[in-house]
């Protein structure tokens, strides 16, 4: 990275942060009445003007709502990188390059306008050798190369936050970063989004209302990107005479359990659903477009996700707050009273009459979002996962609601997610021979693994290991706990043995045993004098830390 790219770039970061210098006045995870939606909308100005690494990472940041108030994450979540177009000869150029084939050849037409143009790179309407219609995504010259520097500077602002700010230790900028950079260099990898319409297609394949181009294989390259044509309007364009004509409920419950089995099933899903990426085909289908960001959830992290879904539906703040606490990271300041308290909050709001209307108090995805601010404000580092999934159902609450400005999320959300656990629990065949090669090598293993226990306890070696949470500290205070009880015992022995001295008659002996008594009974009196002091001393640390804990 050359001295003027890096200059270039700190100074984009700079002016970056002195223009919103208001947020580092708030702090991380500042409170729900903090953000000025027109500083929220220069900062996302700043960021389209600044480029395609700046405008990934605004899209990255609005999932956060546990670092940025409400207002900021909003504004972030509706960044746009519509830029100037390259020219049609530029994208024959990148075609043939990457392909290794000239588009006159490998193609039946290459339009040279492009559909639409971001700052990645742009779509092209094209066919086939063989008439079939395809539209070909050529990635911007020279992009790679920026994003690359920029992604050097970035890594080292992370690193040098975790390493010397409270903010950078307890958020974890560097992990984020390290999100981040995963994510958009897969962006950047069109064989990655080919991959990802492949899978999300077979996923789809049952549910004839939902329509994924898939791609060309022999057209596709790491810049380049040839798939079936989805002829259509996206939904952020449509007509009200259009939607008048649509059963717009139907397919709008029918997308959203789509989603919800793509998230909560299959642990794959589209994490861009906004409406510009949502299209109504021309025989009323629904085509989803732009897999470039994707979502991964772990088995075990949907299924909490699910509960978490589950439980606010059904108005058990207590319950989602369990699933945060075990699902998050927490700090040495965690407050599990204030989770609680702030995690029923949200929920009650989700499930009053006016979060059921159109312009909701709280969606689904707002109240997934809620609640992950609620956790950093507690204390606690919400899972990434969380975030992205808050922002998937967010932009998805803006698609069914173009379909039908009636929908009732919630409520569908509530009626399918008992399908999908059913739908989950099901044995399949993959899990059947999962299951029995398990039970095979416990069974196998079992006897030999009795035999060394059998052995340890036979030789008096047998330990076990018990990993507790914060265990040095623990075993700091059975330390302490210890000493004291020794030191008490210590000081009762010297009592008594002054008393039993004081009555013993003192004559013939070399000794006086009254003056051994009464030096007995000093020594007891300075030991309980410093016991009761270290008690005194420990104790009021115990309740300032409380105090400052609780602030």
């Amino acid at each position: 990275m050359t001295a003027r790219a890096r200059l270039r770039t700190y100074g984009e970061i700079g002016r970056l942060l002195v223009a919103n210098r208001e947020l580092f006045d708030t702090g991380p995870a500042a409170s729900r009445s903090v953000g000025d939606a027109a500083a929220a909308s220069r900062l996302a100005s700043r960021l389209e003007a600044a480029g395609p690494t700046f405008v990934k990472l605004g899209q990255m940041l609005s999932t956060r709502t546990d670092l940025l108030p409400p207002a900021y994450t909003l504004a972030l979540g509706r960044l746009q990188d519509g830029v100037v177009p390259f020219d049609g000869a530029t994208a024959r150029a990148v075609f043939a390059e990457d392909v290794g084939v000239e588009a006159r050849r490998a193609l039946g037409s290459f339009d040279e306008r492009p559909l639409g143009s971001a700052s990645l790179g742009q779509v092209h309407r094209a066919t086939l050798r063989d008439g079939r219609p395809v539209v070909v995504k050529v990635q911007r010259p020279g992009v790679q190369q920026r994003v690359e520097e920029d992604m050097e500077v970035l890594g080292e602002l992370a690193a040098f936050l975790d390493t010397h700010s409270d903010a950078g230790r307890r958020y974890g900028f560097a992990d984020f970063f390290d999100q981040f950079r995963r994510s958009l260099i897969d962006e950047l990898d069109y064989r990655r989004e080919a991959g990802n319409l492949t899978v999300l297609g077979a996923i789809t394949e049952e549910q004839k209302v939902i329509v994924v181009p898939q791609p060309i294989p022999d057209f596709t390259g790491r810049r380049v990107l040839t798939m079936e044509r989805v002829d259509g309007t996206n939904l952020g364009h449509l007509s009200g005479v259009v939607r008048a004509d649509l059963d717009g409920n139907w397919l709008a419950d029918q997308l959203l359990r789509a989603y919800l089995e793509q998230i909560f099933r299959h642990g794959f899903f589209h994490a861009d659903p906004h409406p510009g990426n949502i299209m109504l085909t021309t025989d009323h289908r629904l085509g989803v477009v732009d897999l470039g960001m994707v979502g991964y959830l772990h088995s075990d992290v949907r299924g909490q996700l699910l509960r978490l879904v589950i439980a606010v539906h059904d108005g058990r703040g207590e319950l989602a707050a369990d699933v945060m606490a075990r699902l998050g990271r927490r700090f040495d300041e965690f407050d599990d009273q204030r989770l609680r308290r702030d995690v029923a909050e949200v929920v009650a709001r989700s499930r009053t009459p006016l979060a059921r209307s159109r312009r909701s108090a709280l969606s689904a995805g707002e109240a997934m979002m809620e609640v992950a601010r609620a956790c950093g404000e507690a204390g606690l580092r919400p899972p990434p996962e969380l975030g992205l999934l808050g922002r998937a159902l967010v932009d998805l609450d803006m698609v069914v609601h173009i379909l039908d400005p009636g929908f009732d999320l919630a409520e569908a959300v509530g009626r399918h997610a008992p399908q999908i656990v059913a739908g989950e629990s099901e044995p399949t065949a993959a899990s059947v021979v999962g299951a029995l090669l398990e039970a095979r090598d416990f069974v196998e293993e079992l006897p030999r693994r009795a035999n060394k226990v059998a052995e340890a306890l036979a030789q008096g070696d047998l330990r076990v290991k018990v990993h507790a949470f914060d265990e040095a500290e623990m075993l700091r205070s059975l330390q302490k706990l210890a000493n004291r009880m020794a030191m008490g015992l210590v000081v009762a022995a010297l009592v008594v043995g002054s008393a039993i001295f004081s009555l013993a008659p003192s004559a013939g002996e070399v000794v006086d045993l009254h003056l051994v008594g009464l030096v007995c009974f000093m020594v007891a009196v300075v030991a309980g004098l410093t016991l009761l002091g270290s008690i005194v001393v420990a104790d009021r640390e115990v309740r300032v830390r409380t105090r400052r804990h609780r602030r």
